[in-house]
């Protein structure tokens, strides 16, 4: 139980927060309730250093970004892109600091008793940068961008299952062809952004959405810059006048902008400098764990790796935990060559660890009856370190009688001219809440980002019926038991190598402001810190 003076200054610590009292009135009141000064003094400034305040320019330094980047959602595929998004734009629904849903431009929404149909009611008096007003309509045809037949977005595969939208006065009703009880979330994913709407169309590229910050300016693979929007209908986010957000490739510069006081934040720091950075004065490390985690997807209709025995003796080839003593340096967890993590709800902690095991590498090798240098592309714009890792991957796979060749691979233009083109590579992947988004995103056969290209072996087909399954079953055991499944056939059959999961580490500088609760999902506290922090 808290002891009365441990209460009193809690409260007296809240109505400082709130500015109901004064810096001064607070101290004296910690002072008389027998608190040395210099702490009362420190206590204070603790206090208010965590009360939100409105101004400044918020400058964002980040480790992805692209010449080939647009405005366009159904292309975003980086950190700096779904900031961007987040910034100008708003969704039905959003994941909070908590990992809960909760509602965004949709006020509520409610489901029929099989989930296949979804009411979301939209929410009044919510206007886009250029005046217009929210209504149902712009939300169908934002939606509706994505499901085109000849659509490319990498949201089509998340949106599959509509088989009808409709405006019904100040609601959307979407009709799924079978029950998703996870649908709510998946229209929180940051490609689906509101646009408005005219005759049923959206303009993709314009960037005009009804988010914090209107667009000024935008310059693929270099920076986006915002001025926060007056008309936002959020009236407790969005405090900086302004966002600049840069992309910083290079680790160094990244890191030496940080130190300069060039930026106010930077992401993706390089668990071997982070002691470094911690030492200046001015910067605060921030880490944060979730469902990040970094792979290297072997796409199965690509030999060598049309053969299952190829993709089991690479991944047995591998020493998990010494990826995360050296690359992470211990700010991270091993992973079991399936996405999903430990923080989600169905994660099949049973399945067992996968371990660097050279026998049953060299076994399921010769078995294939492959030869020669398997090659491996890497560039640290995947993520930090990852052409160490990949130079790692190598020497144990030789170990096991594997000759792997990395190629080192240019950081600009990575994600557009080697991921999800070239037979193995090194990735990241943020990671999703549920299971069936992750699935839906990335693994599912007709989503566009399947990058391990695995949708035709049998245990490709039979992974696909479990997540239609799972995705309609409402009993949690049920769903459980068919997650479970799913995570062992990505593990034993697909093509995907999933070493570890990884840790966000952020270096902020000391006056930026965060919530006690900094959101996991995606880097930046979720993608939205442009939203969510402060300059104390």
């Amino acid at each position: 139980m808290k002891s009365r003076k441990l209460a009193y200054l809690e409260r007296q610590g809240g109505l400082l927060t709130a500015r109901q009292i004064s810096r001064r009135q607070f101290v004296m009141s910690a002072v008389a309730a027998g608190v040395a000064l210099p702490t009362a003094l420190t206590m204070a400034s603790d206090a208010m250093a965590a009360t939100p305040k409105k101004g400044g320019l918020y400058r964002a330094g980040f480790g992805h970004g692209s010449t080939t980047d647009s405005l366009d959602p159904a292309t975003y595929e980086n950190s700096i892109m779904t900031q961007v998004c987040f910034s100008y734009g708003n969704h039905l629904t959003e994941v909070g600091p908590d990992g809960q849903l909760r509602p965004e431009l949709a006020e509520s929404w409610e489901a029929s008793t099989d989930a296949k149909t979804w009411t979301f009611k939209v929410r009044q008096g919510v206007e886009f940068h250029n005046g217009k007003t929210l209504t149902a309509d712009d939300m169908m045809a934002s939606l509706n961008y994505h499901r085109g037949e000849d659509s490319k977005s990498a949201a089509k595969g998340l949106l599959s299952g509509i088989t009808e939208m409709r405006a019904d006065g100040g609601n959307l009703v979407v009709d799924l062809a079978e029950g998703n009880a996870d649908f709510p979330f998946i229209v929180s994913d940051y490609h689906l952004v509101v646009l408005p709407s005219s005759d049923g169309k959206v303009d993709p590229t314009a960037g005009i959405g009804t988010g914090p910050y209107k667009m000024d300016e935008f310059e693929p693979g270099v920076r986006f810059l915002g001025s926060r929007n007056p008309n936002y209908f959020k009236s407790d986010a969005a405090y900086f006048d302004g966002v600049q957000y840069l992309s910083i490739l290079d680790l160094t510069a990244r890191q030496n902008a940080m130190l300069n006081d060039e930026v106010d934040s930077i992401d993706r720091v390089d668990p071997k400098t982070v002691t470094l950075l911690a030492r200046a004065p001015h910067v605060n490390i921030l880490e944060t764990t979730g469902t990040l985690h970094y792979t290297f997807p072997m796409r199965v209709d690509a030999a060598p790796f049309d053969n299952v025995d190829v993709r089991l003796a690479l991944k047995h080839a591998v020493k998990r935990q010494e990826l995360v003593d050296k690359i992470l340096l211990g700010h991270g967890a091993l992973g079991n060559d399936h996405p999903i993590s430990s923080a989600n709800p169905f994660h099949a902690s049973t399945i067992e660890q996968r371990e660097f095991d050279p026998d049953k590498a060299r076994h399921h090798y010769e078995k294939s009856g492959h030869s020669g240098a398997i090659q491996l592309s890497a560039s640290d714009a995947a993520f930090s370190g990852a052409v160490d890792a990949a130079q790692l991957i190598a020497a144990s796979a030789a170990e096991a009688g594997i000759n792997i060749e990395v190629v080192r691979e240019p950081t600009d233009g990575y994600w557009s001219n080697v991921w999800n083109k070239k037979p193995w590579c090194a990735c990241y992947w943020g990671g999703r809440p549920t299971e069936d988004w992750m699935f839906s995103s990335a693994y599912v056969a007709d989503t566009e980002w399947n990058d391990t290209a695995w949708r035709t072996t049998d245990g490709a087909v039979r992974f696909n019926e479990v997540v239609k399954q799972a995705r309609a079953e409402l009993d949690n055991d049920k769903r459980r038991a068919l997650y479970h499944e799913a995570q062992l056939l990505i593990r034993d059959d697909g093509g995907a190598l999933v070493p570890m999961f990884a840790n966000h580490i952020h270096a902020l500088n000391s006056r930026v402001g965060t919530s006690s609760d900094v959101a996991g999902n995606w880097q930046y506290d979720g993608g939205k810190s442009h939203e969510r922090w402060w300059f104390s």
